[in-house]
């Protein structure tokens, strides 16, 4: 394993967050716009390029569209399976007991005013004289009323998606088998040949070959490779097949007479001879070399720094203190996400402070930003929190916290780690925190694989 890269300062003007995908010219990579597939769409439905998770579906309003896949927990199935819709206007008042080790029949927190799954994730309904288009089709609900659904998976709204564009309802962000069954936007499929695939990062959407990152050089030109003999100790060139096409922002080069080699936005691509570990950042720490996404996260607020940690880079505080975000889901059966302002705070409370709120917030303090500060982006924003009830202040508060929020929510420090890229908290709760707990905001993992 290489060094880290140890002048961070130096790395935030480079990478801006993330392994520079292509252009010297940051205006430049920020216009381009990950291409798709442009698969036939019923009337009222579009696709949208979002700044997380590339291209997605919205109907007519610009909002996007979602599913809800089956996914298995330790005591049972919970989500849709294809053709059935599952979510529906019932207020859930108990625990299922399908995440072990909780009972079934537990009252839930704040039971009185918990919304219906539909309240939350209203149904994409159609017309009664709908038509298929493509993996465009109708479901029946239970009440008899129609949906529509993609590739069998009935479709939702969220309540949390306010512009178009924006994914605060869900995200492909990777979990494991503890977590419960979030839902997940839904998108068109890349335009990419079958060689290659798009890895879901926290620093945009990485372009990998056979799960194996794929790199671009600086000394390279537009469809013309300057790897030498000396380069190709360390470097191969991803080479097209014989019967191989352009497609989409992939072209195809002539190598060396016979020898064709795959480009991305005109740019050769490589992969890095060292590497064994998927989707992975080393070969960006060769002078010249990048990763290459299709679409690039967006810069984070200039509040935050990338820092090292014993684990690899992390976003942090202007202090050099590890940003975490909160995750939660519920154990109902319609599996309620509970890691925003708006959810039940009990949750956390349990989590960081034992149940007392002020306990939590020296433990797992806000990340503090100015009242008028502005992101740049709809990935993060400023919030107003009542700092003992957790929970969105109204507008005329004299208490509020006013902090730093990603896809509106709150981002927090951790009062133990000791020193800057401390990443004590990580992993901080319920099965490694991936049911419900604290994680570090990982932009480069290298070696638990978080940073998905």
């Amino acid at each position: 394993m290489r060094l880290m890269r140890a002048n961070i300062l130096a790395i935030t003007a480079l990478i801006a967050f993330g392994p520079v995908a292509m252009a010297a010219d940051s205006k430049k990579t920020a216009a381009m716009v990950e291409d798709y597939e442009h698969v036939p769409l019923p009337p009222g439905f579009q696709v949208i390029h979002s700044e997380l998770e590339g291209p997605v579906f919205a109907d007519a309003a610009g909002h996007t569209l979602y599913n809800w896949p089956s996914k298995g927990l330790r005591n049972g199935d919970a989500g849709e399976q294809k053709g059935k819709p599952g979510c529906d206007n019932v207020k859930q008042t108990e625990t299922s007991g399908l995440m072990s080790p909780y009972p079934p029949g537990l009252i839930l927190p704040e039971v009185e005013t918990r919304p219906t799954c539909t309240q939350v994730w209203p149904p994409v309904l159609a017309s009664a004289d709908a038509k298929p288009v493509g993996k465009w089709t109708v479901v029946t609900r239970n009440d008899g009323s129609k949906q529509w659904a993609f590739d069998g998976y009935p479709l939702y709204t969220s309540i949390l998606d306010t512009m178009p564009g924006q994914t605060n309802g869900g995200t492909h962000r990777r979990t494991r088998g503890d977590a419960p069954a979030y839902r997940k936007p839904v998108s068109p499929p890349p335009n990419l040949p079958p060689q290659f695939r798009v890895e879901r990062q926290m620093t945009g959407r990485l372009l990998t070959t056979g799960g194996f990152s794929v790199y671009a050089s600086d000394k390279d030109g537009p469809n013309k490779s300057n790897c030498d003999a000396a380069c190709l100790r360390q470097w191969k060139p991803v080479l097209a097949p014989a019967y191989a096409k352009a497609q989409g922002e992939l072209s195809i080069f002539e190598r060396s007479p016979g020898v064709n080699q795959w480009a991305f936005r005109k740019k050769p691509l490589y992969t890095h001879l060292d590497e064994e570990k998927p989707a992975s950042f080393e070969g960006s720490d060769e002078p010249g070399w990048h990763n290459v996404f299709t679409t690039m996260a967006p810069k984070a607020p200039a509040d935050f720094i990338v820092q090292a940690s014993r684990g690899g880079e992390v976003l942090a505080d202007k202090k050099g203190n590890t940003v975490y975000i909160y995750m939660c889901g519920d154990d109902a059966i319609d599996q309620l996400s509970c890691d925003h302002p708006d959810t039940p705070q009990a949750y956390r409370f349990a989590m960081c402070g034992g149940g007392d709120p002020k306990r939590c917030l020296e433990t797992f303090p806000y990340v503090i930003a100015d009242k008028n500060a502005k992101s740049g982006s709809m990935a993060w924003s400023v919030v107003a929190i009542e700092p003992l009830t957790g929970k969105k202040a109204a507008p005329d508060s004299t208490t509020a916290l006013h902090v730093w929020a990603f896809r509106d929510r709150p981002v927090y420090t951790f009062a133990r780690d000791k020193f800057p890229g401390d990443i004590g908290a990580d992993g901080w709760g319920e099965f490694n925190a991936w049911r419900n707990g604290y994680k570090a905001f990982w932009l480069r993992d290298d070696f638990r694989n978080n940073a998905g």
